[in-house]
């Protein structure tokens, strides 16, 4: 009798199904003993970047605050003395501080519309406030109709309105010297969505970074959550497009005529490049990465309003510099060929609700707006 060969198929499925055990294990205990603790180190150290910012945002608006009181007890004189001389020629921008504003009266304001109305600064050092109220964005694509409506990349970009009609102000600019396809690539993020941004970032480098170190090289290429202009609903990203059209839509938009004009003529209309670096995007730009605390090449525009954005223009300034200027400079006067054209207030408030914000009876019109670093800018047009 032939003996029946003994089948080695038994030892092999055994083994894998050992194998097939010995992986189930692993990816059970790989979420709590590898991946919750990288989600709580980076919990932790985003817990401590914010505070360590808060921190710093209060000191300096302790030691702003103390100045200001000592400068405002300096200027608080019953009568007015006059304004220095100005020349008849150019720009010539006057520092009137001392020199309460003339004709007064107030205006009570509360921080919800003082806080979209323009200078609200938001980067790395100051977040957006808590008390930020986004209700008033709307889709850009649909504020206009007909030949004013602009070309947005789809209809959930949005902005406050204000900045919405600079923006159109400035696309007829263009239009006028024959310059159009202006395209709005993005507007208004959310906390939420600026927090999705960030996190994937931290992601795609929790390979290469732990802890710290990771957070900071995700905050090189993503604003950390509420330190986004993007957060501010201000703040608006352009680029050329037209349907089939490669040789309007390929080329880089900086190069690009209609780059050009709107780089050079923005802050005629009220609105600033806002991340100026070295030759770019014209070639006269300075570096400012260092006092922006941003150095990507962002075709990123903000809305600041007339009388801001044209001291910042003939002073050469960022935001964060023009803030810096009048903390020094708390009342100035802007003339054009011997024309006053602004005056500029700054008045500290503080964090109050609102505020009685002190206006000037002989200007023909007023914008004011709230600084983030304690304080109101109001623009007097004349």
């Amino acid at each position: 009798m032939a003996r029946t060969k003994k089948s080695k198929a038994v030892p092999v499925v055994a083994v894998l199904t050992l194998l097939i055990i010995a992986a189930a294990v692993v990816c059970f205990l790989i979420e709590p003993l590898v991946i919750e603790p990288q989600r709580e180190a980076i919990r932790k150290a985003n817990e401590a970047a914010k505070a360590e910012v808060e921190n710093r945002n209060k000191e300096a608006e302790a030691k702003y605050a103390s100045a200001i009181a000592e400068l405002e007890s300096q200027a608080s004189i019953p009568t007015n003395p006059s304004w220095p001389g100005h020349k008849n020629e150019g720009v010539d921008i006057l520092d009137l501080t001392g020199i309460p504003l003339e004709n007064q009266s107030a205006v009570t304001m509360s921080r919800a519309e003082l806080m979209t109305a323009g200078m609200l600064l938001i980067n790395e050092w100051h977040s957006r406030p808590e008390d930020f109220d986004e209700t008033g964005v709307v889709s850009v694509g649909k504020f206009y109709t007909g030949d004013q409506k602009i070309q947005v990349k789809d209809n959930n970009v949005t902005l406050f309105p204000n900045a919405i009609a600079a923006l159109r102000e400035a696309l007829d600019g263009a239009k006028a010297d024959g310059l159009e396809h202006y395209l709005v690539e993005e507007g208004y993020r959310t906390y939420d969505q600026q927090n999705t941004y960030f996190q994937n970032r931290v992601t795609k480098l929790s390979n290469r970074y732990t802890g710290d170190a990771l957070i900071a090289a995700a905050k090189k290429e993503v604003n950390y959550p509420g330190t986004s202009e993007y957060n501010s609903g201000l703040a608006f990203e352009l680029r050329l497009y037209e349907k089939n059209n490669p040789d309007i839509s390929t080329p880089k938009y900086s190069t690009t005529d209609q780059g050009k004009w709107m780089n050079e003529n923005c802050w005629k209309y009220g609105i600033v490049f806002r991340f100026p670096q070295n030759g770019w995007p014209l070639q006269t730009s300075t570096d400012k990465s260092f006092k922006t605390g941003v150095s990507k090449h962002l075709n990123l525009y903000r809305f600041v309003g007339k009388g801001n954005a044209a001291v910042m223009h003939y002073k050469d300034f960022t935001m964060e510099e023009y803030i810096e200027y009048l903390e020094e400079h708390p009342h100035i006067a802007l003339f054009e060929d011997g024309v006053l054209k602004y005056e500029i207030y700054r008045q500290y408030i503080g964090e109050a609700g609102y505020a009685d914000v002190q206006l000037t009876r002989n200007a023909r019109n007023y914008s004011s707006s709230l600084d983030n670093m304690g304080a109101v800018i109001t623009v007097f047009e004349y």
